[in-house]
């Protein structure tokens, strides 16, 4: 494990003009506070700046609580570094998503299955919706037409000017909590693939609990840990994406932080990404992990192995719905 302060890449979080040095922080867990860890395995940033490349990031677990995370990692001042200035979520959208009956009969079957496209956003009307993470506002845009008065948020400076240039939506930079945003003013509060990101989550969990109304809802999605495509990849596992990802769920972690934030768990249940299984079967043959991994890359067996573990409650992705008590 190498842990050393590097070259500075591009920072599209913040975006200082003289960024700081990268400084390492080792960390309670971030569920129950305790200091009281083990190491589960090392891995490498899969898409390293030039400066970075060998540089291994450790995922510990939590031996009071089971939560696993990463361990030591780069502090909130100094995270941007590892954010290229082409990040996938942060850039525009080139255009938005398809109703799910123009796609061929074999993608819908077994792609990957959008909730809002399936109408599962959990609210019986349009409303005030917070997108926190909302990256290039693809999902924004989506919400805005079908008339949700939608505000995104993100730490990415460049992602939150393009939504409000181009795509005219309200958008604010930074996190949880926010200045800006103020107690009981969204029906629903939604997190793709924001909250695994952030220092604090218990703290950003709790803040949304705040912003919304009673009766209100968030819905969650992350990486699985506890999944096929976890154990199968190991440290080639495409979820880790260390280490941007900070926190590591599992159904049962993210049940337990979202109770513990105030919430009332409706459901938690499996998303496919059969592109998620491909992109960890390359990093596999690129770690040299076999044959099979060779074999996964093809996108039909890729397709028809992520439906496979959708079936048996398997998916390298979830999604939890929960809600703000109305008492």
């Amino acid at each position: 494990m190498i842990l050393r302060s590097l070259p500075h890449s591009v920072d599209t979080i913040n975006a200082p003009a003289n960024p700081p040095p990268i400084t390492w922080e080792e960390t309670d867990c971030p569920l129950c506070g305790r200091r009281d860890a083990e190491l589960l395995l090392e891995a490498a940033d899969p898409t390293p700046a030039p400066g970075q490349i060998g540089l291994r990031f450790p995922v510990v677990q939590c031996r009071v609580c089971d939560m696993v995370y990463t361990n030591p990692r780069p502090d909130r001042f100094s995270i941007g570094h590892f954010y290229p200035a082409d990040y996938r979520p942060h850039r525009r959208p080139r255009k938005i998503a398809t109703s799910a009956r123009t796609r061929p009969v074999l993608s819908r079957l077994l792609g990957r299955p959008n909730p809002v496209r399936r109408g599962e956003l959990p609210w019986p009307t349009t409303g005030r919706l917070l997108d926190f993470g909302c990256g290039g506002g693809a999902f924004l845009k989506r919400m805005a037409d079908q008339g949700w008065q939608v505000t995104g948020l993100d730490a990415a400076v460049g992602a939150v000017h393009t939504i409000r240039d181009e795509l005219g939506l309200t958008a604010l930079v930074g996190s949880l909590p926010h200045p800006e945003l103020q107690p009981c003013s969204f029906d629903v509060v939604t997190m793709w693939h924001s909250l695994e990101h952030v220092h604090q989550p218990l703290d950003v969990l709790r803040e949304a609990f705040r912003l919304l109304v009673p009766g209100g809802r968030l819905v969650v999605a992350t990486p699985n840990r506890d999944s096929w495509a976890a154990r199968w990849f190991g440290s080639s596992w495409f979820g880790l994406d260390l280490p941007r990802h900070l926190s590591h769920f599992t159904p049962a972690t993210l049940s337990t932080m979202l109770v513990a934030s105030g919430f009332r768990v409706t459901f938690v249940r499996d998303l496919r990404h059969s592109d998620w299984l491909r992109s960890s079967a390359k990093l596999g043959v690129r770690n040299g992990l076999g044959a099979w991994s060779q074999l996964l890359t093809w996108k039909p067996l890729a397709k028809a192995t992520a439906f496979a573990a959708y079936v048996a409650g398997q998916s390298d992705c979830m999604m939890a719905v929960a809600e703000r008590p109305a008492y």
